[in-house]
């Protein structure tokens, strides 16, 4: 049998455009003799559409695009995820089609709907309850679709990325009950970092165990704050890979099983990163109907890491760097930031704010009085530039990326209507010592972001002789004790345990839970941790829980 797998980049309901890139995966597999085409899950619409599937037209849509395929179908199956519903539309199912011979021989509705982190599928869907196997060349397929392979014996680290959510019910096994000889897994399953090399295993174990192909079929692209890696993949019985489509990119993978061979994956985290944060800018800027963007530049790793990855996203003609040196500029940092653009080879423009600053606490002293400067005056300089840069957004029409960082967002160490100010937040879901690590990754080859940039002691630059560890922790234990307790879930107790101070870990969760009023305002940012600041993370603003 000759498999391809058609992994797509679709956009969210841009039903002319995923056509296009439908049936054109499809007559490319036609002209190479394929047997069976398999497409991602919710192909037709992309992945997540959110309340977009409380539209009625959206499903109606949907189903005319599903329809439009079945023609295709004369001489190769086509396996695809759309939305099906039943009852005048009020009840929807995540299914997939299999297509073969000019009708739909066989739908199969999801039957595991996800409720966890950025998933919220029983908001629209209804899970499935019958289990069927097609009959297709001598071989007896099963369906499913994303989480539903997702429950079959899972280990401890798998069971950690869907947080430890309990299924009673598994949709593999009742196909392999059926005594199923392939299993289709329609996939959007969205990239973070680490997940991949925890769900490959899953899926070679599921292969091997039960004596079945799996033909695991992943979208590709940025939706909003989500990324999808694709790496689409075809495992034989003994739990083989024969065949992986690329990775952040759009695809056909083509496998004969008779003839394929092992394939060996290559795992770099690092160089995954970047292409992922890479992809998520480039895909959240065209979808969105930019062109171009727009970065105010500090001299600082944090925003020369969000230039290098604009420029790799979108060329260097298409991002616009502006410094705004203030009377605590360093001529290092100002140097900094034109070297870094002479290196990636983007322009720079400069806007001094000294006058505007001056100007605000002369207008601001009658209020302000005779008051001591401090934190306000700090804010002051972060929100003249949030407004020039918003400013000059606004005439171009270009996006402005914000810079900030996991560790800094986490301790609400930057400025409402300053620094936060933007589109998107690209680097957001990055802690401070993983901004570091993929800087000089970037840099292996060639020197983009200066080496003055990454050596240099952190500092905002808003008072004379500031340092980021003035007010925060040192990034190397910081980070730690975040990632306990924003990703891990610990709580303050199970953090000491591991050996912090009671005064670091207090202080660090008061602030953390202090912050969420500024996280609440701010750009959306691309997710690449296993909880990231964003909809999958809902916290309340006023509370008064201490961890």
């Amino acid at each position: 049998m000759k498999i391809a797998i058609a992994q797509i980049n679709p956009t969210i309901a841009d039903f002319q455009g995923n056509k296009r890139k439908i049936i054109a995966k499809i007559k490319s597999a036609l002209k190479q003799k394929v047997d069976l085409l398999v497409f991602p899950e919710m192909a037709t619409i992309g992945y997540p559409p959110m309340d977009l599937l409380k539209n009625q037209k959206l499903i109606k849509d949907n189903l005319k695009l599903l329809k439009e395929i079945i023609p295709f179908s004369n001489k190769m199956a086509i396996v695809c995820g759309y939305v099906d519903f039943e009852k005048n539309y009020y009840t929807l199912f995540n299914s997939a089609a299999f297509i073969y011979q000019q009708k739909i021989i066989c739908k199969q509705n999801k039957t595991l709907l996800p409720s966890y982190d950025i998933f919220d599928e029983q908001r629209y869907f209804t899970s499935g309850t019958e289990y069927k196997v097609v009959k297709f060349l001598g071989k007896k397929i099963g369906l499913t679709v994303c989480e539903d392979i997702w429950n079959n014996s899972l280990s401890i680290e798998t069971k950690k990325l869907v947080e430890n959510k309990q299924y009673y019910l598994d949709p593999v096994k009742k196909l392999l009950e059926k005594k199923a000889d392939f299993i289709i897994n329609l996939s959007a399953s969205p990239y973070s970092i680490g997940k991949r090399k925890v769900k490959i295993k899953m899926l070679k174990r599921i292969a091997a165990k039960n004596s079945v192909y799996l033909i695991y079929a992943n979208q590709v692209g940025g939706n909003d704050s989500l990324i999808f890696e694709g790496g689409s993949l075809v495992i034989n019985p003994q739990g083989e890979v024969l065949g992986q489509a690329k990775l952040f990119k759009e695809d056909l993978l083509i496998v004969e099983l008779d003839k394929a061979k092992h394939v060996f994956l290559k795992d770099n985290e690092l160089k995954d990163l970047t292409q992922a944060l890479v992809l998520g800018v480039r895909d959240y800027v065209r979808k969105c109907g930019f062109k171009k963007v727009l970065i105010g530049l500090s001299g600082g790793i944090d925003s020369a890491l969000t230039a290098a990855l604009a420029v790799k996203a979108l060329g260097p003609k298409n991002v616009l760097g502006i410094t705004m040196p203030s009377p605590y500029s360093s001529q290092g940092s100002i140097d900094d930031s034109k070297n870094l653009a002479k290196n990636l080879g983007f322009s720079l423009k400069t806007i001094p704010i000294n006058n505007l600053f001056s100007l605000f606490k002369k207008e601001l002293k009658p209020i302000f009085e005779d008051r001591p400067e401090g934190l306000t005056e700090e804010n002051i300089q972060a929100r003249i530039r949030g407004n020039l840069l918003m400013s000059v957004s606004n005439k171009l029409g270009s996006l402005l990326l914000t810079t900030g960082n996991k560790s800094e967002i986490a301790m609400g160490y930057c400025t409402l209507y300053g620094d936060m100010s933007g589109g998107l937040a690209v680097i957001s879901d990055l802690p401070k010592t993983l901004v570091y690590r993929l800087a000089k990754d970037i840099n292996k080859k060639r020197e983009f972001i200066p080496l003055n940039t990454i050596n240099k002691e952190p500092s905002a630059e808003l008072r004379k002789n500031q340092k980021d560890q003035d007010s925060l922790p040192p990034y190397e234990i910081l980070d730690q004790v975040l990632e306990l307790y924003i990703e891990q879930k610990k709580s303050k107790d199970e953090i000491l345990k591991q050996g912090f101070s009671i005064k670091l870990v207090s202080e660090v969760i008061q602030t953390i839970n202090q912050s969420e009023y500024k996280r609440g305002q701010a750009a959306l940012g691309l997710k690449v941790t296993s909880k990231s600041f964003g909809f999958g993370r809902r916290i309340p603003i006023a509370h008064k829980f201490q961890g």
